[in-house]
């Protein structure tokens, strides 16, 4: 059913002359009787009856009237949806207790008036298909991953490096350390289960163990944050890493410790990426709050991956 068809209907039935809703529409009395007649056909059945007054709405017409109402407002919150000035900034974050999290809980706190929607989506690929294609405007990820080159129409750009610290339980050899230096960790079993295989932060931690002669294990059922914290408060042997942003809350029995890893530091990269001819005003402005939200990466004294993108 067309839509300039039923907008004509509506506006005549509301002027009660085709004349003044030519008017209204800004086209001619003719086009507005052809309009009229095409979607009387479209329906089978006659919808105005002309009158020396102008013309009124017959039985089927005033039926019809409520509907063609509402088929214009579904319309019309069609269009706003993907009007990039009057729907939500539409951002990935990957996870709600990360890094990413915290700095769009503080690009909201900055610009209450943008309206956001918060996705959690998993995998670089998936994000960047959801970019390309609008679903969303952007998304925080490490780039770009060894062999993994982002489209040319994706854009990206550093915007904070977290370090990483090590946890331990109370009885581990380390837990009474203001800081640890990298190297000292060689010797000792880090156990993180959620790595998952292509991912882009398993490429970090394998370029990490690399390096540096680590023993990362990801072995084991991934059963959450809440597990992970259980077994490495209950076992000496074993520490774990995590960012310097990461909120989490454990119980104070735990004993749980949280030391900051030196010389060099390792650094998380996470990177905004969008599509560089998305318009939507907001994603301007938080490229601009996030320019501003963090010290430049690259610090001297922090360790990366060789492939991660320098700005």
């Amino acid at each position: 059913m067309d839509l300039d068809t039923v907008r004509t209907f509506v506006a005549a039935a509301d002027a009660g002359r085709f004349q003044e809703a030519a008017a209204e529409l800004a086209v001619t009395q003719q086009a507005v009787s052809k309009r009229i007649a095409a979607l009387e056909r479209s329906l089978g059945v006659r919808l105005f009856t002309r009158t020396p007054r102008g013309a009124e709405l017959t039985i089927d017409g005033q039926a019809f009237l409520p509907h063609a109402r509402e088929l214009l407002r579904v319309a019309e919150r069609a269009a706003a949806s993907v009007r990039t000035g009057r729907r939500p900034l539409r951002v990935d974050i990957i996870a709600s207790r990360g890094a990413a999290s915290g700095l769009m809980r503080a690009f909201h706190q900055a610009h209450p008036e943008v309206e956001l929607d918060v996705l959690m989506l998993f995998d670089i690929e998936t994000a960047i298909a959801a970019i390309r294609s609008g679903e969303i405007d952007a998304s925080f990820r490490a780039v770009a991953a060894p062999g993994r080159p982002l489209p040319e129409d994706i854009e990206s750009v550093r915007v904070l490096d977290e370090p990483l610290q090590l946890l331990t339980g109370p009885a581990h050899g380390l837990a009474g350390a203001r800081s640890v230096p990298l190297a000292e960790l060689a010797g000792h079993r880090i156990w993180m289960p959620g790595i998952v295989p292509g991912t882009e932060w398993a490429a970090y931690y394998e370029d990490l163990v690399a390096e540096f002669g680590l023993t990362i294990e990801a072995t084991g059922p991934n059963f959450g944050s809440d597990a992970l914290l259980d077994t490495v408060a209950d076992t000496p042997a074993l520490a774990t890493f995590m960012g310097e942003h990461t909120r989490l809350v454990w119980p104070a029995g735990h004993g749980l410790r949280r030391i900051p890893v030196t010389d060099p530091t390792p650094v998380y990269p996470h990177s905004l990426l969008w599509h560089r001819d998305n318009p939507h005003p907001a994603l301007a402005a938080l490229r601009a709050h996030l320019a501003t939200a963090a010290a430049a990466p690259g610090a001297a004294g922090t360790w990366s991956p060789e492939w991660v993108r320098p700005y």
